[in-house]
């Protein structure tokens, strides 16, 4: 059988492989729905079924085998859309590679498989499949690279935007305390705008340094010590209550509640759920943080009603750079913008020897499930 003819009669015995090689690629916790695993790896073999039957002239063989690369576009096409949601979900660029890879020789193994003998047709056959698979690898690399080109770009568009407001603030202050006339109440009232404003960009430029961190292949450090989770909670609750005094936030807890925690840390990992979920949830719904003592594990959980969270974001929903557009839909005013607060959040729990997960839904809500192990690991330090 031919092999393009091949391809298109047994569709559903590549997509299986395909399905069971992307779900290996998918993030931890996450779970991935077949659909979604599979993206438009049906589109793609159709096409690249159809191309292979498509009669070319020798020049164009050639151009097609030798041909500039930056002249391929990431236009629409199933292999360019697949890597467009590729990147949106949280995958890197050698994991794409590695489907096509694996798509390559899923389809070549089951089609020898069924062959007979090996002939000159064959491998003509094998070289313009190699071909066509190729194409669509490029066209989805290229969609995959523009659409993380566009990412970071409005990512360094969100930064300077948000530290343009605290500066301007500072500059204002600054100029209304050269003033010989201003009185002391005045003095106090710019001396805590100035102080805020600080606050607020040292907030922004220390996730830029964690986040340099772990771009350079080191851990966030942690100083664990005997604590009290449940203490831990209650100070990212009264940071989270001072910056959304509109959001009524409920502290649940049961079971243990001694570990070894790196407090600080921890804090600074719920009080960013906290504020996440106080600016996403719903009219006349209260943000809930509740802790759960185990033998060997702490649960922390951080709940609340608003907007669902969709399926195709939860996979990427802690990586850099990804998840700023998630939701528009926020109640509260926002602590920053540059999508850095959950991954670093995630690279936290990590170095506890812990895992973060969400979930979400219109009934039960978005739920960050934090687990921590209550021994403490060895340290790292800086």
């Amino acid at each position: 059988m031919k092999l393009s003819r091949f391809i298109l009669s047994h569709l559903d015995d590549i997509l299986k492989e395909w399905e069971d090689f992307a779900r290996s690629l998918s993030k931890p916790g996450v779970i991935v729905p077949e659909a979604e695993l599979q993206d438009h790896a049906r589109q793609m073999l159709k096409a690249i079924a159809l191309d292979m039957e498509t009669i070319e002239s020798a020049q164009q063989k050639k151009e097609k085998s030798v041909g500039d690369v930056s002249k391929i576009s990431g236009g629409e096409s199933a292999a360019s859309t697949h890597g467009s949601l590729r990147q949106l979900s949280g995958f890197t660029m050698p994991e794409v590679t590695a489907e096509f890879r694996a798509m390559r020789a899923s389809v070549l193994r089951l089609w020898m498989d069924k062959s007979t003998r090996a002939s000159k047709a064959n491998t003509a056959e094998i070289l313009r499949f190699n071909e066509s698979i190729d194409q669509a690898l490029q066209e989805s690399a290229v969609r995959f690279s523009d659409e993380r080109n566009r990412t970071r770009d409005t990512f360094l568009a969100i930064l300077g935007h948000d530290l343009r407001s605290p500066l301007a603030t500072m500059t204002m202050a600054g100029a209304f305390l050269v003033r010989p006339t201003i009185d002391q109440a005045n003095a106090m009232q710019i001396g805590a705008r100035i102080s805020r404003s600080a606050a607020a960009m040292t907030t922004m430029v220390n996730d830029l340094l964690e986040y340099a961190r772990t771009q350079l292949g080191g851990a966030i450090p942690i100083r664990p010590v005997l604590g009290d989770i449940v203490d831990i909670c209650q100070s990212a609750v009264d940071e989270a209550s001072a910056a959304h005094p509109e959001c009524i936030f409920e502290v649940e807890k049961a079971g243990e509640r001694i570990g070894d925690y790196d407090a600080p840390r921890l804090a600074q990992v719920f009080s960013n759920l906290l504020n996440n979920a106080a600016q996403y949830k719903g009219e006349n719904h209260p943000v809930t943080i509740s802790t759960f003592g185990e033998a060997e594990a702490t649960i922390v959980q951080v709940k609340n009603f608003g907007p669902e969270i969709p399926r195709a974001f939860l996979a990427a929903i802690f990586d850099p750079l990804v998840q700023l557009a998630i939701m528009t839909d926020q109640k509260g005013p926002a602590t920053t913008s540059m999508g850095l607060g959950l991954f670093i959040a995630r690279e936290i729990v990590t170095s506890h020897g812990g895992t973060i997960e969400v979930e979400s839904s219109v009934e039960a809500g978005t739920i960050f499930t934090v687990r921590l192990p209550r021994a403490a690991p060895l340290p790292t330090m800086t």
